[in-house]
C-alpha cells in the first residue's frame, strides 16, 4: 500500500512537472525558438516524455539523471553549434529547468550506497547544463544554482532522516532500559516477598503438621487422632498451596508443579481415604484441555474436595468434568453430611471460594457455587478450552 501511494505520488509530480516546463517552454523561458518549426515540437515531446521520466526517481535516480542530461545536451548540441534552433531569448539555461533539478535530487538521496557514482552522475549533468564550450557568467551562475538546489536538499532532508532515526533508536533503547530496569526491580521484589514467605509461614506450618502428626500416633481416643489426622491433612494442603504462591513470585519458574488433570484420580483416592467417597465421572477427551486449563481444573477440584472435607464429614462426592472443543465444565457435588462438622471447619481464612473466583477470572472462566435442596453443596466452574498465556 505505501509503495502504492509514493508510486502515484511520483507520477503526479513527474506530470505535473511535465505539464509546467512545457508551459514555460512555449512562453520561451528556455530554448523555445521565436518560429518554431517540426524539429521544435518533436523537441518538445521529447522534452514532455523526459519529464516524465521522474516517476522512477525513486529507483533509479542515475537514470532520470541520465536522461534529463542527454535531452538537454541534444538540445545544447542542436543549438550551437549545429545552429538548427534560434531560441528566442538566447541567455537562457537550455534545459528543462524544473525538472532538472529533481533529478538532481535523486540521486544525492536515494543513492546512499554509492555516493561517489551519484556525485561523478552530478559532476557530468552540472557540465552540461552550464556548457562550458561556449562560456558565459549567466549561464554558468544560473546553470549551477539549477542544479545544485536538488543537491543541497537531498543532503539536507537525509541529515534530517539520519538524525530523526538515531533520536528514534536512543529513545526506544532507553524505553527498552526503563523496562528492563523495572521488571529487575520488580523481580528482585518478587523474590524477596517469597522468600520471606518460605522462611516464616512454611517454617510455622511445617511445625503444625509435624505436632498433629505426633498428637495423632499418641492421642488415645479416636477423635483426637481423626480430628489431628485432619489438621496435618490440611497444613500439608496448605503447604502446598504456599509452595504453589512461590512459584508464581519467584522469577522465571522452570516448570508448574501443580498436577493437571491426570491428578484427578489421586484427590479422588485421597478424599475416600479420610472418609469422604469420591467418584469421578470423565466425558471427553481430557488433551482438549491445555496445560493452564488442567492446572486450574486441578486446584478447583482440590479446593472443592477439601471444602467437602471441613464443612460435609462422611458426605459423597461426585465430580464430574466434560472436555469440549471450546469449554471445559467441572462440577463438584457432595451429599449431606453424615455427621457433624468437627473444629476443621472453622480454620481457614474462609476465601477459598473468592480466592478460586478471582483465579478462574484470570483465564477468564465463570463459576458458580450454591447449596442443593437435599443439603448438600455444588461447586461449578466453566473453562475456556485453550489458554495461550501461562497463569
Amino acid at each position: 500500500m505505501m509503495r502504492r501511494h509514493r508510486l502515484a505520488v511520483d507520477v503526479a509530480i513527474a506530470v505535473a512537472l511535465a505539464v509546467l516546463d512545457t508551459v514555460l517552454t512555449l512562453a520561451q523561458g528556455s530554448w523555445w525558438p521565436e518560429r518554431p518549426g517540426t524539429l521544435a515540437w518533436v523537441l518538445l515531446g521529447a522534452q514532455a516524455l523526459a519529464c516524465l521520466s521522474l516517476a522512477a526517481r525513486r529507483r533509479a535516480p542515475l537514470a532520470v539523471l541520465a536522461v534529463i542530461g542527454a535531452f538537454t545536451l541534444v538540445v545544447t548540441l542542436l543549438i550551437w553549434p549545429l545552429g538548427a534552433i534560434t531560441p528566442a531569448n538566447p541567455d537562457n539555461v537550455w534545459a528543462p529547468g524544473l525538472a532538472a533539478s529533481l533529478a538532481a535530487y535523486g540521486p544525492l538521496y536515494h543513492c546512499r550506497q554509492n555516493r561517489r557514482r551519484a556525485i561523478i552522475a552530478l559532476a557530468v549533468f552540472t557540465l552540461i547544463v552550464v556548457r562550458p564550450w561556449q562560456p558565459s557568467v549567466l549561464l554558468l551562475t544560473l546553470g549551477v544554482l539549477r542544479v545544485a538546489l536538488g543537491p543541497l536538499l537531498a543532503l539536507y532532508f537525509d541529515a534530517r532522516r539520519r538524525l530523526v532515526q538515531a533520536l528514534t533508536e536512543r529513545a526506544e533503547r532507553a524505553e527498552r532500559e526503563r523496562h528492563l530496569l523495572a521488571e529487575q526491580a520488580r523481580t528482585e521484589e518478587r523474590a524477596r516477598l517469597a522468600g520471606e514467605m518460605h522462611d516464616v509461614v512454611t517454617h510455622r506450618v511445617s511445625l503444625m503438621v509435624l505436632q498433629a502428626g505426633a498428637l495423632r500416633m499418641t492421642a488415645t481416643d479416636e477423635e483426637t487422632r481423626r480430628q489431628a489426622e485432619e489438621l496435618r491433612v490440611a497444613g500439608v494442603q496448605a503447604l502446598d498451596e504456599l509452595r504453589d504462591l512461590v512459584g508464581i513470585l519467584r522469577t522465571a519458574p522452570e516448570g508448574e508443579e501443580t498436577p493437571s488433570v491426570a491428578g484427578f484420580a489421586a484427590l479422588m483416592a485421597e478424599s475416600t481415604a479420610v472418609g469422604n467417597p469420591a467418584e469421578l465421572v470423565e466425558e471427553g477427551d481430557p488433551a482438549l484441555a491445555s496445560p493452564v486449563v488442567g492446572r486450574t481444573a486441578y486446584r478447583i477440584v482440590r479446593e472443592g474436595l477439601t471444602n467437602v472435607r471441613k464443612h460435609a464429614p462422611g458426605a459423597r462426592v461426585t465430580v464430574r468434568v466434560e472436555y469440549g472443543d471450546a469449554q471445559v465444565r467441572l462440577s463438584i457435588r457432595n451429599t449431606p453430611p453424615t455427621r457433624a462438622p468437627g473444629e476443621l471447619a472453622g480454620t481457614g481464612s474462609g476465601l477459598g471460594i473468592a480466592g478460586l473466583r478471582q483465579r478462574i477470572e484470570v483465564v477468564h472462566g465463570t463459576l458458580r457455587a450454591g447449596r442443593e435442596p437435599d443439603g448438600g453443596f455444588r461447586l461449578e466452574a466453566t473453562l475456556p478450552a485453550y489458554v495461550p498465556t501461562g497463569v
